[in-house]
């Protein structure tokens, strides 16, 4: 047999075509190099083919593929398919939910090279990250979540049924918008069971009926309030005052609220906790997958096992994936999380193997270990991206990307002012603050339900915590805010505290009719 047949015999595919033997064996290939040379640790993989119209739905449910009826996904479905039509965007090659087994979809509109990209990227890649990262080990339930979106669905739609759809769907619009202000930020809390969840949830409701007619039984209508002082502080502490986590607290606390809609709560919130860690990794989640398919597609080309003409067709798709326009291009919308975490993956690999000498002062625990993967896969494990941007950007990479820092100063006259240049004090400001870009605490508002005036009014009061001189944004605070006003049944304050402690802008609203 000549040179040329047994290379063409290695070959996984001719051309661009593929059916479901080929994606065996991609799949079977990328999971040798995965496994075998990376080292990779995976949940058990499930890889699905879907039409462009089952990614656009997907698209509309948060890429879920089990989810519950709202109308906002109705809405997304139109916008993102009158795009797409046009040809005025593309769809993703792939969607991979954090699930055990992982679910990678595939478009079938892909190429063979394009599926063998999308394997590595998603069924490896993101599934080694999703398994691994200390965020979604704390956070996330991968074997839970798919039951019990199943139950979320059949819960809601029951809903429906029996108490009509305009009042679920009011019920839901308040809990979405209140969606980013659900979560539980802090490791004190206990991991979630989903499976349990769904299991105690008749269970929970007699416990909580009780404690809910401790709480409201009575109210003093007196002005005076001597007698009501007494209970106070501890009924603020039976409410769990001050609560950062507002569809929780309205969930075990609003006296008007059905056991149905305290459940649709329930469900919302946990639903965002399960993409919490996702917003923390955005940049190390998608470089660690770009990162590996880049590695796993060079392999399969070195092991004969992708001609030269697919491995080029990769080369052009890699290259549009961390493509980073310029500051002054049209383009521009801050960086690409892609090339800014593959960037960095491989800079990383450069200072573990081939170190300088001021890699070896930046980064010494690293500098010259030789084994690269084992260093990545720590990184990987240990770090979001915070902590991984502020630690691991190197003055290299920011040599390499030209990065420095402007500050504008609303008390200087002269505009704009260079703050951080490529200098050591430089690189270390540059990388503090971009690493705060990233930071869920720094650029999310601080808001905390403070207090309920038990003995009064019953209305709630509620601080943000004026950061940097950013306020609220008035219309979408108003917004918000009926919604929160609507849900819990009485007037909702909300006050912007400054760095001094002062209040220097109020924000109210009454409920509407009751949501029934």
């Amino acid at each position: 047999m000549t040179t040329t047949a047994m290379s063409k015999e290695r070959l996984l595919f001719h051309g661009a075509d593929w059916d479901f033997t080929t994606l065996q064996r991609i799949y079977d290939a990328c999971e040798d190099i995965a496994l075998g040379e990376l080292g990779l640790d995976v949940y058990p993989n499930q890889v699905e083919v879907i039409t462009s119209e089952q990614m656009l739905d997907a698209y509309s449910s948060a890429g879920m593929p089990l989810f519950y009826r709202h109308w906002s996904f109705g809405k997304h479905f139109a916008h993102h398919e009158a795009f797409y039509r046009r040809g005025m965007r593309d769809l993703a090659y792939e969607i991979v939910i954090n699930s055990s087994p992982c679910i990678s979809y595939l478009m079938e509109e892909n190429s063979a090279t394009m599926q063998t990209l999308v394997i590595a990227h998603a069924a490896f890649g993101h599934n080694h990250f999703f398994k691994n990262n200390y965020l979604f080990k704390l956070w996330t339930d991968a074997e839970g979540i798919l039951d019990y979106l199943d139950f979320a669905k059949g819960y809601i739609a029951h809903c429906e049924e029996r108490y009509g759809e305009v009042a679920v769907e009011r019920t839901l619009d308040a809990a979405h918008a209140l969606m980013s202000h659900g979560v539980h930020r802090y490791a004190g809390k206990m991991k979630l069971d989903l499976r349990e969840e769904e299991r105690r949830q008749q269970e929970r409701r007699a416990h909580e009926e009780q404690i809910f007619n401790d709480l409201w039984r009575t109210v003093p209508v007196s002005k005076t309030r001597t007698a009501a002082d007494a209970g106070l502080e501890k009924r603020r502490a039976a409410l769990g005052l001050p609560q950062d986590n507002i569809l929780y607290f309205l969930e075990k606390s609003a006296p008007r609220l059905q056991p149905w809609q305290r459940e649709i709560l329930r469900i919302v919130r946990h639903v965002a906790q399960y993409f919490h860690p996702q917003r923390q990794t955005k940049v190390m989640n998608e470089g660690t997958a770009t990162y590996v398919h880049y590695r796993i597609m060079n392999r399969l080309h070195e092991r004969g096992q992708i001609s030269d003409g697919n491995y080029l067709e990769f080369l052009k798709s890699h290259a549009n994936v961390v493509f980073q326009p310029n500051y002054d291009d049209r383009r521009f919308s801050g960086f690409n999380p892609y090339a800014l975490g593959f960037a960095m993956m491989q800079d990383i690999e450069r200072i573990v193997t081939t170190p300088t000498e001021e890699d070896k002062a930046w980064f010494p625990d690293i500098a010259g270990r030789g084994d690269a993967m084992s260093v990545l896969r720590e990184i990987w494990a240990d770090y979001r991206d915070e902590s991984f941007i502020n630690q691991y950007l190197s003055p290299n990479l920011i040599r390499q990307l030209r990065l420095f820092h402007l500050y504008d100063d609303p008390e200087q006259k002269e505009g704009i002012l260079v703050s951080a240049i490529h200098d050591e004090r430089g690189y270390r400001r540059i990388r503090r603050q971009l690493s705060r870009e990233y930071d869920i605490g720094w650029i999310d508002p601080g808001i905390d339900i403070v207090d309920v005036d038990l003995a009064g009014d019953r209305r709630l009061l509620l601080h943000h915590n004026v950061a940097n001189g950013w306020f609220l944004q008035e219309t979408e605070t108003k917004q918000v805010l009926q919604h929160l006003a609507d849900l819990w049944g009485y007037d909702v304050l909300l006050q912007e505290i400054s760095s001094s402690g002062k209040v220097v802008k109020e924000h109210a609203a009454s409920p509407r009719k009751p949501l029934q």
